[in-house]
């Protein structure tokens, strides 16, 4: 009796995530290659991982999914045949168009629609060439150390660490400059989380009254105040 309640438990989870109804934020989705399979649209929900709708392929060509959004946030598609792999995005309110391929999901996928997801890219984009430039530092470094020479490793250190704060500094503003987008304080909580607190607060007091009642406006004004108590002397305010 328990295995059968569980089988109609699952059905009835799979029925509801496939749904009918539209909700305001609606993903237009092409995979090029792709004829076969279940197609996800997920997100973060207290910390979980969530499916808000999903779709059985069976040589559709027209793939539609939706949720209602009630403020700009990160969303993925998932392929139930490519385990691991996510194609994620700035979801909002509106048509997002998707477009990809089966045999590179989720790095070939270009997406339109979303103002935040435009900004996302290009803050991306240029974060990348930090990234670059942090791993041939890494390289020379190695490559120091391996001939001993301690005064080439420490010179290479410093302008590692130099290069790091121009990339927190780079966030930092990028997020300012943006500050009537959702993006913002999503920049801070994912690439500053580590970074000085006083930049933290220099995007914090810049959002716009709408961006700071998001959800990530709230998130980081919460985790601001999390920092600032565990920094706090003991009996202190």
């Amino acid at each position: 009796m328990k295995k059968i309640i569980g089988f109609i438990t699952v059905v009835a989870l799979l029925i509801s995530c496939d749904k009918n109804e539209q909700g305001n934020m609606v993903v237009k989705v092409t995979i090029d290659g792709l004829k076969k399979g279940t197609l996800y649209l997920q997100k973060v929900k207290d910390t979980a991982l969530v499916s808000v709708d999903s779709i059985q392929l069976d040589g559709k060509t027209d793939i539609l999914l939706s949720d209602d959004v009630e403020s700009p946030e990160i969303y993925f598609l998932a392929l139930d045949k490519i385990a691991g792999e996510r194609i994620s995005f700035f979801g909002e309110k509106g048509e997002i168009t998707v477009n990809a391929k089966l045999e590179k999901f989720a790095t070939s996928a270009k997406i339109t629609g979303s103002v935040n997801q435009d900004l996302l890219a290009e803050h991306k984009a240029m974060a990348q060439k930090f990234n670059g430039k942090k791993l041939d530092l890494v390289v020379e470094k190695f490559n120091a150390y391996k001939i001993n020479d301690t005064a080439l490793a420490s010179k290479i250190e410093r302008i590692e660490t130099n290069l790091i704060r121009r990339k927190y500094y780079y966030t930092t503003n990028f997020a300012v400059v943006n500050a009537t987008h959702e993006v913002a304080p999503y920049l801070a909580l994912t690439e500053l989380f580590d970074a000085n607190i006083r930049l933290l607060d220099t995007i914090n007091n810049s959002l716009s009254k709408e961006v700071k009642a998001s959800k990530y406006g709230v998130e980081l004004e919460k985790f601001i105040k999390e920092i600032k108590g565990s920094l706090a002397p003991e009996g202190g305010i």
